[in-house]
């Protein structure tokens, strides 16, 4: 089977591009942000880019603008609804991490304060309506939430070794001479089992609409 047969996996017209779009662009501008407030902190554009991608959000993020801007142009692969409704999962787990355990913690200047709007709060809630509104349901397998899990347990192994390492922990949570190994453990599993239930949960909503639409045409 080639992907000229398989269904595309989100509407194909000119207002579902147009929203891709506008979602890349808040993205691509909260990373420029980001990245600027960085590096009027530090001296060379190499320093600044290894501090810019210390960070899940900025990475997270950056995923999401490379890919809504492949939909906006019309080059996502048809097959792609599985990817998708990962990206669509990562990014909540940075809206919902900031939400509850960093909000408030640093206080933000300068760059940072849009930065940190777009890309904590503006992308977490456009990424999911683009899915709700926009992405073929029904494709979903049971064990996609388990390989949707495998980009954050990666990046939690890259920025322990970039601590371990002699790099900043960027965040508290997994900082272990903050919490000890102990409560980065009891941090990471708590964070990795409310990823994989809201996977699950992304999963059975991707059902549940598949049913409800196959009922209304």
């Amino acid at each position: 089977m080639t992907d000229k047969d398989i269904p595309p996996a989100i509407r194909q017209d000119a207002a579902t591009r147009a929203f891709a779009g506008a979602i890349a662009l808040v993205a691509w501008i909260g990373l420029g942000l980001q990245y600027a407030g960085i590096r009027s902190h530090h001296d060379g554009a190499a320093e600044a880019l290894w501090v810019f991608f210390r960070f899940f959000t900025n990475t997270t993020n950056l995923l999401i603008a490379i890919g809504f801007t492949a939909i906006a142009i019309g080059q996502w692969r048809p097959a792609s609804a599985r990817l998708l409704a990962g990206l669509t999962l990562a990014i909540l787990l940075v809206g919902i991490v900031y939400g509850l355990l960093l909000q408030g913690r640093v206080t933000s200047v300068g760059y940072a304060i849009p930065a940190n709007m777009l890309l904590h709060k503006v992308t977490p809630l456009l990424v999911p309506a683009f899915w709700l509104c926009c992405a073929r349901k029904g494709t979903l397998e049971p064990a996609d939430p388990l390989w949707w899990a495998a980009y954050p347990f990666f990046y939690l192994f890259y920025a322990l070794a970039r601590g371990l390492a002699g790099d900043r922990y960027a965040y508290f949570c997994i900082d272990p001479t903050k919490q000890g190994w102990a409560g980065v453990a009891t941090y990471v599993a708590l964070i990795a089992l409310g990823f994989v239930l809201a996977g699950y949960a992304l999963f059975w909503a991707d059902r549940g609409l598949a049913r409800s639409r196959s009922r209304t045409h």
